[in-house]
C-alpha cells in the first residue's frame, strides 16, 4: 500500500495537505504507522508549486527519510519541469536520490528520462495514464523489462464507469513485460479502483494526491485516515 501524500495540490485544497518538507514527513511516519508500505511524494517550492529543483527534493528526501524506513518516491511529472533537457538536467542533480521516481510514458521525454535513472539506480515507476498512449508507448519500449513496475493510473473520476475504465486500462497493458502493476484511481474513482485492485490481488495506493475524501464521503483528516481505510478497503 502505497501513500501519495499531496500530489499536485496546494493551500487551496486545505491545510491537512502537506507541502513542507517537515509536514510530509509528519505525515509520511503518520501513514506508515497507518500501514503505508512506500511513500510518493511532490515536493513543492516555498509557495506551494511542485519542483524537480535538487534544491527543493533534496531536503524533503532528507526530511522524510528522518521519520520513516521505507522506500520513498517522488515524481517528474512534465508539469513540474516542461523542458525535457531542463527535467534530466534537474534529475541528475539530485542528492540524495529517491528509492523511485514515476516518470509518465506519454510525456515528452519519458524514455530519456527513465534510462537516466535507471542507469542512477533510482527505481522507475512507469506511469501510465488511462486516455493516453502510454500503454502503447511503453509496449514497444526496450526499458519496459526493466522498470520497478507499472503504474496503471485510472484518469477516470466517475465512480460508476472508473472500474470499466481500470479494467480497459489493463486489458491494454496485457502482460506488462511480465512487471509488477500497481492500479490505482483518482477523484470519486479512487475508492472503486482501489477495490479493485484489491479483488485482483494487484499493489495500489491512497492518500490525499489521489482523493480527498473517505468512502462515505466525508473528508479526510489526514493520509493516515485513508491509509487506515485502504486496508480495510483492499480487503
Amino acid at each position: 500500500m502505497q501513500a501519495c501524500l499531496n500530489g499536485a495540490r496546494g493551500a487551496a485544497d486545505g491545510a491537512v495537505v502537506p507541502l513542507s518538507p517537515e509536514a510530509l514527513a509528519a505525515s509520511a511516519a503518520e501513514a506508515v504507522a497507518a500501514g503505508a508500505t512506500e511513500i510518493h511524494v511532490h515536493p513543492k517550492t516555498p509557495c506551494g508549486q511542485d519542483s524537480l529543483s535538487p534544491r527543493v527534493v533534496g531536503p524533503a528526501l532528507a526530511a522524510i527519510r528522518r521519520r520513516v524506513a521505507v522506500p520513498v518516491g517522488v515524481t517528474t511529472g512534465a508539469w513540474a519541469e516542461p523542458d525535457p533537457a531542463l527535467r534530466l538536467e534537474r534529475v541528475r542533480a539530485w542528492r540524495p536520490l529517491p528509492d523511485l521516481a514515476s516518470v509518465n510514458w506519454h510525456e515528452p521525454g519519458a524514455e530519456e528520462l527513465a534510462g537516466t535513472l535507471i542507469g542512477l539506480g533510482v527505481g522507475v515507476e512507469a506511469g501510465v495514464w488511462s486516455g493516453t498512449d502510454g500503454a502503447a508507448r511503453l509496449a514497444a519500449s526496450p526499458l519496459a523489462p526493466r522498470v520497478l513496475r507499472v503504474l496503471a493510473e485510472v484518469t477516470d473520476p466517475d465512480p460508476r464507469t472508473a472500474e470499466e475504465s481500470a479494467r480497459a486500462l489493463l486489458a491494454e497493458l496485457g502482460p506488462a513485460h511480465g512487471r509488477p502493476v500497481l492500479l490505482h484511481g483518482e477523484e470519486g474513482g479512487a475508492w472503486p479502483v482501489l477495490r479493485l485492485a484489491g479483488r485482483l490481488g494487484l499493489a495500489t495506493r491512497i492518500g490525499l494526491e489521489d482523493t480527498l475524501f473517505l468512502p462515505d464521503g466525508r473528508r479526510a483528516v489526514s493520509n493516515a485516515q485513508l491509509v487506515a481505510e485502504a486496508l480495510r478497503q483492499y480487503g
